[in-house]
């Protein structure tokens, strides 16, 4: 008895020997808000190599209770990507995608964002329509879009769409392009109805234009619109624009904008080359949603008035 006592007593304890084992072998649970895990769940999501930079942000709170927001970068080069994750307060659940108030507009979080104090636009200020253009001069894509624009907003929309331009010029790939938008802009701030002109005359001759020769084919182009030639040339010698230019880059980054032409329409994004049948689709359902959700005056109540055209 005392034999088998000692047995009992002995694969008692083994058993809770291996039991013990096997706890301690079970691997803690991985939490996304530590940056280290964070960066490896999302470089394996993205298929980001070692070449590429990762910043991992900070947590904040999330507009969605029991969730913190996170903000990943990448980088390589001068290329940069963001992306939002809600990472649930244990650590445990991700979520990337957009969140909408419905009280508000859809493109809320966006229009925010996009200044048009100071920039070049065609079409009346009133305009229901607003159409926001991200473009590069040296992309072959960006001149097709904007092409399209010229030739059909003023003929079809007179009245209802106002169109603004914005330099996003894709440096790593187009030498020229950030250089062609700090002249833009000085042509803009010596005579701003001269853009639009600089702006056909740019895209026509993209495929002419290198580097070396941009200044001198931008100042030729000034003499026949009657800019004053020393002080464009000293503009762009100086670089005086470019903080313009880099505030219009930092913007659209900011909205995520990582390829040209990208379109924000009354705040709907719209990347890539739109043809103009589907974009006039757009446009045609935009004007219409205004029509019957624009806002209605308060009706007055309880007043009592004298009959008089001034009161109405």
């Amino acid at each position: 008895m005392r034999l088998f006592a000692s047995l009992s007593g002995a694969l008692l304890l083994l058993g809770a020997i291996v039991c013990a084992q096997s706890h301690s072998a079970t691997p803690a649970k991985k939490s996304a808000l530590d940056k280290a895990v964070m960066e490896d769940y999302v470089r394996h999501l993205f298929v980001w190599g070692p070449q590429i930079q990762v910043a991992v942000g900070d947590p904040k709170p999330a507009p969605i209770a029991g969730f913190n927001e996170v903000i990943v970068t990448g980088t390589a080069g001068g290329a940069s990507q963001e992306a939002t994750f809600y990472v649930s307060k244990d650590g445990q659940k991700l979520i990337q995608g957009n969140i909408f108030e419905v009280n508000s507009s859809p493109f809320a979080n966006d229009l925010k964002k996009i200044k048009t104090d100071g920039v070049p636009s065609f079409g009346p200020p009133a305009a229901p329509i607003k159409i926001v253009m991200f473009s590069d001069f040296e992309c072959g894509f960006c001149r097709e879009e904007a092409k399209m624009l010229r030739d059909n907003i003023q003929s079809s929309y007179p009245k209802e769409v106002q169109v603004f331009f914005k330099d996003f010029p894709l440096e790593q790939i187009h030498p020229w392009a950030k250089p062609a938008a700090i002249a833009g802009r000085c042509v803009y701030q010596q005579k701003p109805a001269t853009f639009w002109d600089y702006h056909d005359w740019i895209y026509e001759h993209q495929t002419d234009i290198k580097l070396d020769t941009l200044k001198d084919q931008v100042l030729d182009f000034a003499k026949t619109k009657g800019l004053d030639t020393g002080l464009l040339g000293s503009c762009m010698a100086m670089k005086n624009t470019e903080p313009e230019v880099d505030r219009s880059l930092a913007e659209g980054k900011s909205l995520q904008v990582n390829s040209t032409p990208t379109l924000f329409l009354n705040g709907r994004r719209l990347v890539g080359q739109q043809q103009w049948p589907q974009l006039k689709q757009i446009i045609d359902y935009e004007i219409g949603y205004q029509q019957t959700h624009a806002e209605k005056p308060a009706d007055k109540c309880c007043e009592i008035t004298l009959p008089s055209p001034l009161n109405h």
